[in-house]
């Protein structure tokens, strides 16, 4: 019997909607997109292989018509799509309601062409609950053309500028980079902090604090003790962090006191004994609103602020929480919630709370977001009442169950009553014994009905972490009244340097900025760090020389693609083409071909030739103390310092606004990579120690260049360093491969090297890993013969080593974490999934929060991609196997049709 087809994108939601929808419906997943531009050359089709415009996958001279395959891992599912169409008698495309999940409908209807006999409906629904799928099988509409042109011109877009400006970085900075709208918007934000970093220039000044309370009441009565800063010093004020500028010198007019050190701990002295009282008291009243409802970019900011999740990982499990009915769609840039889901969350804080915590009125939060995409609901949990997290607990991993409970509680709250008490802001002073007039301040706040706070406090579970959320009580306290100066002291305070972006605040800044989607920062946050422009150090973002360079490059030569306002506009406009205010093609045409000044395509081909590469490669440090300029290089084997002919590596973990002069002064003091260590007694050739790409080795002489010898080298063993390693030891590294003898057996030659993965012995074809360098030049041939005689191991697998530390449960698997030491370096651990550290991350100091988040970066990036080599083996092998199985068939085949040729013999005739 037909039935109507539903076709979902993920296999989760796709299990989750047949239940609702049971037996009368096929529920299937299309796995996400089946279709998209080429990604490699081997995509491309034969038939357009020839055409110019097929690397880009687009034709730009056809009206940027795409080239849309295929995947190959798609195909299958292409297939049983197919298949499944043949049986149904209606096909519900019910993608997500957006741009990409409209693009994905549109693919599936092109790539599966249902016949006329098929109606086709466009199935959207924001929850994934039973009654949200009922109702949108009741409601359809079709498909929306606008929303997949804005869709289709923004991959094009991205397309464009990633072939055309990418190849441009390989030829001037690095091969194997990559450019992107939003992800070198991204890149050049952090670098911009970077550098106000590096520029900085430290300010120290000083001030007095006071611990004061009613005169007579200080040691009687602990409540009635505050705090107290001075503010004023002769009726001019007393200078703050915010009045010094990056140079560490007072801003430009600032008419402020600036105490030093000895100047406060002076004044205190002489306040000693002064007489202060009360000079006013200013007491107002105290109100805070509840926030609203989380959409994709606050969501990511609270997640990655409380749970210290990442973006990426925040959106991973908010998928798994969508795709399995407990919240509703998490990609939206609205705060409004639903009527019902109002009351929901009313009925929910009045149980929970009582009544008087929740308003007459409901709340309703509308915003006009800058670059909107289309309204959603906001993040709220899911179904028309909201179960509590003790009633999901079970049913949730830790991870899920932590996320599920922040959108709980940001929804209930935003709808309960305002927060309300009272601040109260108090001036004191004093006449100092040289008769200086010294003023106090001293703020209180009293919450007098906390509201919405009961529920959720923004940035931290725990109310007195949060400054403005805090109580601060102060004495009743009227004007004249006489206090006494219980304790007065100096503090020293020096100013800091801009901070540097976590993935929240550079979520943040992105939407502020315009630039992106919020349901897209996740991907562009991850592939900034895995292209190696961004490395953590921490929490904190911290971009490397690289993208120092590439940000040089696209600034000077490419202004506009990483303008902040240029790129916004682009998010306008391709907003434009989805409410049918703009076309995709002339939109498209102005940005590659120009209209008026150049188009892409004349920017990199104008620009290519005048590109300067040592220029945007040079990144300057400073001048040394002779005048010499200390500058970064990005080379093609990494960043490294240059003063004139001297260089010098630069450490992994260095960042760069910690490389000042000084540092780098120390750098290139060190000794030079190239130490002669001795003259080799045998062949009279020097012997020197260098530092090479691979890391320390040795060499005997220079080789000939003429006759194309390349000189003898041998590695640093573990353990030594070019600043101790002797001639001695030269020698002895130098004498490897060592032949250990002859095994009797088979008279094959025995010998001990030295390996990329540590010191092993061979024989023939085998090899066996050894346990330490040692050997290498003690081992005997008896000894040597005995560890080829073991069985083999897999490679770098001598006796397990056991964990280096034991970290703690991680909160996703449950499974404890431990650091340990591998074949490439540290790397945790749950038992199931292996995380390498990254650069900055210290096998001394990384925590469990920091192993938890590489291990579920490294789950969300699923399973490493097969070798090369291995798949054409693969291939071979299942050509092969296709290939005997054919000849059996045909072989049976023919068997069969000879004995059906042959007479029938009967029971007599046998």
């Amino acid at each position: 019997m037909a039935k109507p087809l539903v076709i979902v994108e993920s296999p989760a939601k796709a299990r989750t909607i047949a239940r609702f929808l049971g037996s009368d419906f096929l529920v299937e997943s299309s796995v996400g997109h089946v279709r998209d531009l080429p990604r490699t050359a081997a995509d491309v089709p034969a038939a357009y292989k020839g055409e110019a415009w097929a690397r880009l996958g687009v034709d730009v001279e056809a009206g940027f018509k795409p080239l849309y395959v295929v995947a190959p891992e798609k195909k299958q599912v292409v297939t049983r799509l197919r298949q499944l169409l043949k049986q149904a008698d209606e096909l519900y495309l019910a993608t997500d309601e957006d741009r990409e999940g409209e693009s994905i409908a549109w693919h599936l209807l092109e790539v599966l062409s249902p016949p006329a006999r098929v109606p086709v409906k466009r199935m959207v629904f924001h929850e994934i609950t039973p009654s949200a799928i009922r109702s949108a099988v009741e409601q359809t509409r079709d498909l929306d053309r606008r929303l997949v042109d804005a869709q289709e011109a923004r991959r094009i877009l991205d397309r464009l500028y990633g072939y055309e400006v990418s190849p441009v970085l390989w030829k001037k900075v690095l091969p194997k980079l990559s450019a992107g709208r939003v992800q070198s918007v991204a890149t050049r934000i952090l670098v911009e902090r970077e550098r106000a970093r590096m520029r900085f220039k430290p300010a120290t000044y000083s001030g007095v604090e006071g611990t004061f309370a009613p005169e007579g009441r200080g040691s009687a009565e602990e409540g009635q003790r505050f705090g107290a800063t001075l503010v004023a010093l002769d009726g001019t004020r007393l200078a703050t962090g915010r009045d010094f500028g990056e140079t560490g010198e007072l801003a430009g007019g600032a008419q402020v006191v600036v105490l030093d050190h000895d100047a406060a701990v002076a004044l205190a002295g002489r306040l000693q004994d002064a007489a202060f009282s009360v000079r006013s008291v200013d007491e107002k009243p105290y109100r805070r609103s509840p926030y609203p409802p989380f959409l994709t970019s606050t969501l990511q900011q609270e997640a990655g602020r409380k749970l210290r999740f990442t973006s990426q990982r925040t959106m991973s499990v908010a998928q798994r929480l969508y795709e399995n009915g407990y919240i509703t769609y998490m990609r939206t840039d609205s705060t409004a919630l639903s009527d019902a889901a109002v009351a929901a969350a009313r009925a929910q804080a009045t149980q929970l709370y009582g009544p008087q915590y929740v308003p007459d009125q409901p709340r309703r939060y509308e915003r006009k977001v800058k670059n909107a995409q289309e309204a959603h609901e906001a993040i709220r949990p899911a179904g028309e009442t909201f179960r509590t997290p003790d009633q999901v607990a079970a049913e949730l991993a830790s991870d899920e169950l932590a996320l599920y409970e922040l959108i709980w509680k940001r929804t209930v709250a935003s709808q309960m009553a305002d927060a309300r008490g009272k601040s109260v802001q108090v001036r004191l002073g004093a006449t100092s014994s040289q008769g200086e007039d010294a003023e106090f301040s001293a703020s209180g706040k009293v919450i007098e009905f906390p509201g919405f706070l009961r529920a959720y406090v923004e940035g931290s579970d725990d109310p007195d972490a949060r400054l403005e959320d805090r109580e601060v009580r102060l004495p009743a306290l009227t004007v004249g009244d006489p206090l006494d100066a219980l304790a007065l002291e100096a503090t020293d305070h020096t100013t800091q340097a801009p901070p540097r972006f976590t993935e929240a605040s550079l979520v943040k800044a992105l939407e502020e900025l315009g630039v992106g989607r919020p349901s897209t920062y996740a991907s562009i946050i991850a592939t900034i760090q895995d292209r190696g422009y961004v490395w953590k150090k921490g929490a904190a973002l911290v971009p490397s020389f690289t993208a120092f360079a590439v940000v040089q490059l696209l600034e000077h030569h490419f202004p506009d693609l990483v303008d902040y306002a240029f790129t916004a506009r682009m998010e306008d406009d391709l907003d434009g083409i989805a409410t049918g205010q703009e076309e995709a093609q002339p939109w498209l045409s102005r940005f590659y071909f120009g209209n008026g000044r150049d188009g892409l395509k004349a920017m990199v081909d104008e620009r290519l030739d005048a590109i300067d590469a040592k220029a945007v490669n040079s990144i300057p440090i400073g001048t040394d103390a002779d005048g010499r300029e200390i500058v970064v290089r990005v080379g093609r084997y990494g960043p490294y310092l240059s003063r004139g002919e001297e260089t010098a590596a630069i450490p992994d973990d260095l960042a760069p606004d910690e490389l000042t002069v000084e540092r780098a002064e120390e750098l290139l003091a060190k000794p030079s990579s190239d130490r002669v260590l001795g003259t080799d007694p045998e062949s009279g050739l020097p012997v020197i120690a260098r530092a090479g790409r691979y890391g320390p080795y040795v060499q005997l002489g220079e080789g000939d260049a003429a006759a194309k010898q390349k000189p003898r080298t041998s590695s640093l063993l573990s353990g030594m360093t070019l600043d101790t390693v002797t001639l001695d030891d030269a020698l002895k590294l130098l004498s490897l491969p060592r032949v250990v003898g002859v095994d009797p057996a088979d008279r094959q030659e025995v010998t001990v090297q030295s390996g990329r993965y540590g010191p092993y012995v061979k024989k023939g074809s085998e090899s066996r890993s050894l346990e330490d360098d040692d050997q290498l030049f003690t081992l005997t041939l008896d000894e040597a013969l005995r560890v080829l005689a073991q069985p083999r191991r897999g490679r770098g697998q001598m006796a397990a080593a056991g964990p280096l530390r034991q970290l703690g449960t991680d909160p996703a698997s449950g499974a404890p974490v431990e650091l340990r030491e591998g074949r490439f370096g540290p790397y945790v651990t749950d038992g199931t999934t292996n995380a390498s550290l990254r650069a900055g991350d210290s096998p001394e100091e990384i925590t469990l929060e920091r192993a938890a988040e590489l291990l579920q970066d490294r789950r969300e990036r699923g399973p490493a991609k097969p070798r090369r080599g291995r798949a054409k083996k693969a291939t071979k092998a299942t050509k092969a196997s296709k290939a005997t199985k054919a000849a059996k068939s045909t072989k049976t085949a023919k068997a069969t049709k000879a004995r059906r040729a042959q007479p029938k013999v009967t029971g007599t005739e046998a």
